[in-house]
């Protein structure tokens, strides 16, 4: 890269054009945070690669979604391009990527809400077999569409700088009413996680509030991966949520630090991308991982001076012990004053 491309003029310049990347960075912040909010389930139930699988699927479906049209009419789609770009900005709404982002994350979610057992698999297998189906549907389908090999490849590595209007609300209206759901339900959420057996002693109804977690993590998904990327969502559904891990056991904590740190991965790694001119979606990535990074060597040293405090101080003395000790050392004084009555 040249290093005359990486000047002092290049935040000026970010602020001069922030009318036409205000969408793509609220975008990245409002996807962030809903993304770093339902990660800390993600995390914390062990099912991290699910986001990713699901993320997969979702680009699985966008790039069907620009397949299937020039597989059904290939001579109107031959002619859509020739007309020009603008001809692609209405398509039919059968052929939405996002509704079939959407519709192959929920496909995918079904996989994790069902019972693999009843197959003599585990949801990690079946989770890995989603992953692989949706990655290699990925590519396959992407080397037979030419014309959108960029749109997909900013959908599969979110490399795409500006974002459509109807995106970001689509991101902001998932943002509202995933998180006021989660919020609503947080407590339940919470409980089910940790104790499955104790909810369903208590007749919470487990199954609705897991179907629940896998729908909204589908569509958070789904609605983020067509904007920004399977790359970043991916990122911003785990690395904020283990910072957030990091750095504090309070769970309450935890949610607030996480949304917070996918929210600050979002903005920031979009600023630092138009600064160095990288791309963004890998920007944001490295980003969630610095910031990982530092929570984690900030552990190690808490842990370190926390080993120093306790070796310095001196070890407790239990009750009875203490008893024994006052107990003998009287005994030692009272022998020791009492006066001699055996003869000369």
């Amino acid at each position: 890269m040249n290093p005359d491309s990486i000047n002092p003029a290049a935040w000026s310049e970010l602020w001069a054009n922030l009318a036409i990347f205000k969408d793509a960075i609220w975008a990245a912040g409002l996807a962030g945070a809903l993304l770093g909010f339902i990660g800390v389930h993600v995390v914390l139930r062990r099912m991290v690669f699910a986001s990713s699988a699901i993320a997969q699927a979702a680009a699985l479906g966008v790039a069907l979604s620009f397949w299937v049209p020039a597989l059904i009419d290939p001579i109107g789609h031959a002619a859509g391009h020739a007309a020009g770009p603008m001809a692609h900005l209405l398509p039919s709404p059968l052929f939405e990527p996002v509704l079939w982002a959407i519709a192959a994350s929920l496909l995918a979610t079904l996989v994790f809400i069902a019972n693999p057992v009843r197959l003599h698999l585990t949801r990690e297998s079946m989770l890995g077999f989603v992953f692989l189906v949706s990655g290699a549907g990925a590519v396959i389908v992407g080397d037979k569409i030419t014309q959108e090999s960029h749109d997909l490849a900013a959908i599969l590595f979110g490399s795409a700088v500006v974002v459509q209007t109807i995106d970001l609300y689509l991101v902001s209206a998932a943002t509202v009413v995933l998180l006021g759901g989660h919020l609503f339900l947080w407590r339940a959420l919470i409980f089910v996680g940790y104790d499955p057996m104790g909810a369903r002693v208590q007749r919470m109804p487990v199954r609705a509030l897991n179907a629940f977690l896998f729908v909204s993590v589908g569509l958070a998904v789904a609605l983020c991966t067509r904007a920004l990327g399977a790359l970043p969502v991916f990122a911003f559904s785990v690395l904020p949520a283990m910072t957030a891990l990091a750095f504090t056991s309070r769970i309450g904590l935890v949610f607030v630090l996480a949304t917070l740190v996918g929210a600050f991965s979002g903005v920031a790694g979009f600023a630092v991308s138009f600064r160095a001119e990288l791309p963004v979606g890998a920007t944001q990535s490295a980003t969630g991982a610095v910031l990982l990074t530092a929570a984690l060597l900030w552990r190690v040293v808490m842990a370190q001076r926390d080993r120093r405090r306790a070796r310095n101080q001196p070890p407790p003395v239990s009750a009875g012990s203490a008893g024994l000790t006052t107990s003998a050392a009287s005994e030692r004084a009272s022998t020791a004053s009492a006066p001699r009555t055996d003869a000369a």
